[in-house]
């Protein structure tokens, strides 16, 4: 026997040994799913959506696509996680898109005063409005799962009670988004962005005087333990987008984009508005429990005192739009208010 032969005879075991673990590899890197997302691993949202949906795709896929979720930006951080989806440094990212400014301006249309009243309507407002084109654009640069919002957000503070917008003034108040920041100026507020983990400890530090969540994140990130005040005001709702990578998901076989696009959409859209409905009245029960004030403005955009600032913060939000060339933005606005009846509760 050659030398050249035993040579070929000793590495091509090596050689098939070494392929096969690269495509093991490759499959299982095909088919597991690393999902970011903001929330507490213990909270009720991660535990009824996210791995709920978890489940699903992997029952539905006879355990052939496995999803691995990385609660707590423990992934990425929650102002980064949808440009981490869109460049694979996750699979899925489900985050708030108020967190990348000026990104998806049309979607947070649906954030403004009056569109809706819970997180069902408001989901089922936005999901239609990406179902049927007039903000699907904003999402091309991945693969859009579900879209979903919260209930209406509040004003909470911790020395301050707020009954008029004159007990706003000068205010450090934490907002999620160029929407809500603008409502904030307008109400006269100083607004200061912090994403929703961040909350906590800024509080503590004196960094905000108060803060805009709706009353599921006040349970969901402990941040009832910290104010005494509480303003139901129906200003803003915040909105989410679950989306995935666009390369993690075209690799994928037919059978199992099938698996994904079962459990995409209106579906699932409806089905985080509902566990977003039911842990608001969660933390609000919690807050009343711990002896709380909560002032209610029941009709904000009928209201002498609140219109005025509401409606102006509205006016300037959609005027910023057209001025950046988005001429549909007053069209969107329109058909998300015409959007209330159908998707009502």
């Amino acid at each position: 026997m050659t030398e050249r032969t035993l040579m070929k005879k000793t590495i091509s075991p090596l050689l098939f040994s070494i392929s096969t673990v690269v495509l093991c590899t490759s499959v299982n890197a095909d088919t597991t799913l690393r999902m970011a997302h903001l929330w507490p691993a213990s909270s009720t949202v991660n535990q009824e959506i996210y791995q709920a949906w978890a489940q699903k795709v992997e029952q539905e896929s006879d355990g052939q696509l496995k999803v691995e979720i990385y609660p707590s930006q423990t992934l990425s951080k929650a102002d980064h996680a949808y440009e981490a989806a869109v460049n694979g440094i996750a699979d899925i990212a489900i985050t708030v898109q108020g967190y990348t400014s000026g990104r998806f301006p049309l979607s947070e249309i649906v954030q403004l005063p009056g569109v809706s009243t819970s997180a069902s309507q408001g989901a089922c407002i936005l999901q239609t409005l990406y179902d049927e084109g007039d903000i699907a654009k904003e999402y091309e640069d991945a693969h859009t799962l579900f879209l979903f919002t919260t209930g209406p957000a509040y004003l909470h503070t911790q020395d301050s009670e707020i009954k008029t917008p004159a007990d706003l003034e000068g205010l450090r108040m934490r907002h999620p988004s160029e929407v809500a920041g603008e409502m904030l100026t307008s109400m006269g507020a100083h607004p200061v962005g912090i994403p929703a983990p961040d909350i906590y400890t800024s509080l503590q530090r004196g960094v905000i005087d108060g803060l805009s969540f709706p009353w599921e994140a006040m349970t969901v990130f402990r941040i009832n333990e910290l104010v005494n005040h509480h303003l139901e005001l129906p200003y803003y709702t915040g909105t989410f987008v679950a989306t995935m990578n666009q390369a993690s998901y075209d690799r994928l076989s037919p059978e199992l984009k099938a698996v994904i696009d079962n459990n995409s959409g209106m579906a699932w859209a409806s089905k985080a508005g509902q566990v977003f409905d039911d842990i608001d009245k969660t933390g609000r029960e919690e807050a009343m429990a711990q002896g709380d004030t909560i002032y209610t403005v029941e009709d904000p955009l009928n209201d002498p005192a609140w219109a005025p600032p509401l409606e102006q913060g509205t006016e300037s939000y959609l005027e910023q739009l057209e001025q950046r060339g988005l001429d549909s933005a007053r069209s969107v606005y329109e058909k998300a208010l015409t959007l209330r009846d159908q998707c009502e509760e």
